[in-house]
């Protein structure tokens, strides 16, 4: 009987866990985060922003590094436009040591990051919005004091080779919203290493 208790528990944990998060349309939760520089950072700090290109990403992972130039090259095209990128580092460095501060500070210095990158060290920053994977995209548009959520996923649709892209996702709703139109697709699937977690 304990058995079967002890399991139903698990999976209604289960279940709560994976329901959290934000679905498109949801007024998303601004944070205030260490950047590598020291300095706390938060949405509100941009003052003339439009929305937002939120990235949870981290250092080790394969596909965090195989969309690294990709997110740089999106801050380069959109944050003029009023869409910067803010990077975020959720995952628990006590499970990934090269995923410790010190080494954000030494992966962004080393490709001249142009973007704030954050470190989500109580983790609740990912859980609030949902991220499950590195890198998982969540791009927000300002409306009036709020960040709602118009797209969540990947970035686009080949994680192995930038130059046989076909869907670029991210860009098409950036682009979609900079000209008012409405984004479609507004999700896909985060393609990407799954996040570290505090047990």
């Amino acid at each position: 009987m304990k058995k079967i208790m002890f399991i139903s528990a698990a999976i209604i944990a289960l279940c709560s866990f994976t329901i959290t998060g934000y679905n498109v349309g949801d007024k998303a939760t601004d944070f205030k985060l260490k950047n590598i520089d020291g300095k706390m950072v938060s949405m509100a700090d941009y003052k003339d922003a439009k929305g937002f290109i939120v990235v949870f990403t981290c250092n080790h992972c394969p596909f965090a590094k195989a969309y690294e130039d990709r997110i740089i090259a999106l801050n380069a095209k959109y944050a003029t436009k009023g869409y910067p990128v803010i990077a975020i580092n959720p995952n628990d460095p006590n499970a990934v040591a090269e995923d410790n501060y010190t080494t954000m500070q030494q992966r962004a210095k080393a490709k001249n990051y142009s973007f704030p990158y954050l470190v989500d060290s109580t983790q609740n920053i990912a859980h609030t919005y949902g991220a499950t994977r590195t890198p998982h995209v969540f791009v927000l548009q300002k409306s009036g004091s709020d960040f709602l959520v118009k797209y969540i996923g990947a970035i686009d649709d080949n994680s192995d080779d930038a130059t046989a892209v076909k869907d670029k996702y991210v860009e098409n709703a950036v682009d979609n919203l900079l000209a008012g139109k409405a984004v479609n697709p507004t999700s896909t699937k985060a393609i990407g290493c799954g996040i570290k977690w505090k047990s």
